[in-house]
Order: structure tokens, then sequence, then C-alpha cells
């Protein structure tokens, strides 16, 4: 009789905790998986908008533990929190036009990996980015102002100069190429970032989000 009452209690106990496990959801999914599932709620258009409360608010006075880092261009169709379906202290993001990557956004990076213990890196380039067109259409002029700067950025990528004619009829590629090159460059910057990658315990990787339909595709 014992042992049939223990082994009923062992049913119950596995259906509590399966039931606690489906409706915890976003706290068993990795990082890479929340940023997945979130943009698919976006890009279906029906945003949970989490993390926005009062509670969360307060809760982020103190300290915040975000779990993922976005490195996005500026453009303003591009909102790494909306189209991630993420809330408030969720993603910690660095944002520059065309996404590109300089000693600043490195050390912001490091700050978000070793200080705040992030363990996921996304380089988030999109469709019609106006950074990397205005270097496809520089035809060697230059700029008078700071803009300059990114374009010379772009221009200066292996990546993207050994096939630069062809990529004047393929920006799609073009962009894609940034993505790549800014993936390169932070798995191999030190000192903090590429032993993490080495051992494996720090992820970077690519992403492209498409404006005619909302949906991020991840380079993995």
């Amino acid at each position: 009789m014992k042992k049939i009452l223990s082994f009923a209690a062992l049913i119950v106990l596995f259906n509590s905790c399966q039931h606690a496990t489906e409706n915890n959801g976003d706290m068993n999914l990795s990082a890479l998986n929340k940023l997945k599932a979130g943009n698919e709620r976006f890009a279906e258009d029906s945003p949970v908008h989490p993390d926005e409360t009062l509670k969360r608010k307060q809760e982020l006075k103190k300290e915040q533990h975000p779990f993922a880092v976005v490195v996005s261009c500026s453009d303003s169709r591009v909102p790494p929190e909306l189209i991630f379906d993420q809330g408030l202290g969720d993603l910690f993001i660095i944002r520059t036009a065309g996404n590109v990557i300089g000693t600043y956004e490195v050390g912001s990076i490091e700050y978000a990996v070793e200080h705040l213990h992030c363990k996921l890196v996304i380089v988030l380039g999109h469709q019609s980015c106006g950074a990397v067109k205005a270097f496809l259409e520089s035809k060697g002029e230059k700029h008078q102002d700071h803009i300059q700067s990114i374009v010379d950025y772009i221009g200066s990528e292996q990546e993207v100069t050994s096939i630069v004619d062809s990529l004047k009829k393929n920006p799609l590629l073009a962009v894609k190429l940034n993505v790549k090159h800014g993936v390169k460059l932070l798995k191999n910057s030190t000192p903090v970032l590429k032993p993490l990658v080495d051992k494996a315990e720090l992820n970077i990787i690519g992403a492209y989000y498409n404006l005619d339909n909302g949906k991020v595709s991840f380079e993995e």
C-alpha cells in the first residue's frame, strides 16, 4: 500500500513540475531562443511587451541583468527591444549607423560581458541600410562631415571591398557581409572577448532584419 501511495505521489509531483515548467515559459529558454520567440511574436503582430511594469522599474533601480547584447544600426525602423519583444533591463543595446564597431562599441560590449555577465552578442544588420548604401554609392567621393568615417569603416572591410563591384548590384549581400565583418571583429577582439569565445563561454552571431515582414534571421 505504501509503495502504491509513493508511486502516486511521484506522479503528482511529476505533473506539478511539468505544469510549472509550461507556465514559466521563457525562463527555460536560452538567450537566443528568447530572442527568436520574441521576434516571432513581433512578426506575427502579437507582442506581449514584457517587463514594463512598475515592479520591473523598481527592480532595476539597484541593478540590471540583461540576457543578451545587441549591436544594431541606429535606423529608427530597427529598435531591438521592439523587434525582439523585450522590455526594460532585458537587452544591452549598442546602436550606431551601419552597426559599425569601433573602440567605444567594443568597450561597451566588454562591459556587458564582464560586468553584466551577458553570454550572447548579436550583430544585427537590416534591409535597406542607409550606411551601406552610402558606401556603395560613394563613387570615391568624400563626405565633408563625420559620415565619412562610417563610409570608411565599411570600405575598409575585406569582405566588402574584395567584391565591391558585385555588391553594387546586391546591397542585401553587402549588408550581410558588413554583419559578418562585425562578428569576425568581435570574435577576435582581445583581451576580453576572444578568450571567452575560444572557451565557448561567449556566443557572438550575426543576424539580419527584414523590413518587409519584421522577421530576423540568424547566422548560427
